[in-house]
């Protein structure tokens, strides 16, 4: 007797990438996104999610500043997300290139003892968080700063026994989190939750995270 075909009945895609040469990049962003933060003008006026003063928020409208560098990452960021929606969606290129975006994007800036709460994005449907520098942890304190996604099915553990207790991703309720890396990118679904730990460190955990919705017009009304 043949064994049960497993089937990855629900899934949630997230996007993994890495900008190429970071390095020149990043340098530039940390020294563009420090003169803003200390310019004393630049802090989202309403904040909701929970977080302390050892943590910056820029306005929400980062990606829209005639600066190089920031130019060349959301080039960056739109290219890797529009090949995860095209796959995602089956789109092709001609389909693509009719998407048109909308964004909010902003930044953080994370000091010690600065952490964000759990939230997800409302009125977006895909989101992204790129680090710019990751700061230097403390080694002793291994879950800092940690991008940390909750888990949809995570109602699944209400009941665990050793019929379920080892799966791992995609079918057990992990909860998975980022120790994010310069030039790394994580794409995801606006809609999921995820918290930043408290960061534990000397330096600036610093990340541009943005949101996303779309439309796409029709090619005849353009005509």
């Amino acid at each position: 007797m043949n064994p049960p075909e497993l089937v990855t009945m629900f899934a949630v895609p997230f996007g993994l990438s890495r900008h190429p040469d970071p390095a020149s990049l990043n340098q530039q962003l940390k020294r563009v996104i420090l003169e803003i933060e200390s310019g004393g003008r630049a802090a989202n006026p309403r904040p909701l999610t929970p977080r302390n003063a050892a943590l910056f928020e820029s306005h929400f409208n980062f990606f829209r500043i005639a600066d190089p560098a920031i130019k060349e990452l959301k080039a960056f960021c739109w290219d890797q997300l529009l090949a995860l929606i095209g796959r995602l969606n089956g789109y092709d290129l001609p389909t693509l290139h009719r998407l048109q975006i909308y964004n909010d994007c902003w930044f953080h800036v994370t000091r010690r003892g600065g952490f964000f709460g759990v939230h997800n994005h409302p009125n977006a449907s895909w989101s992204g968080v790129y680090c710019v520098d990751p700061g230097q942890g403390d080694p002793q304190k291994p879950e800092n700063g940690l991008l940390s996604f909750i888990n949809p099915s995570v109602s699944s553990a209400m009941h665990m026994d050793a019929g379920v207790a080892k799966m791992g991703l995609p079918f057990g309720p992990v909860c998975p989190r980022f120790r994010l890396e310069p030039g790394q990118l994580v794409m995801f679904p606006s809609w999921v939750l995820h918290e930043v730990t408290p960061f534990e460190g000397e330096g600036e955990r610093i990340t541009v995270a943005f949101n996303c919705w779309f439309s796409l017009p029709d090619p005849a009304q353009a005509s």
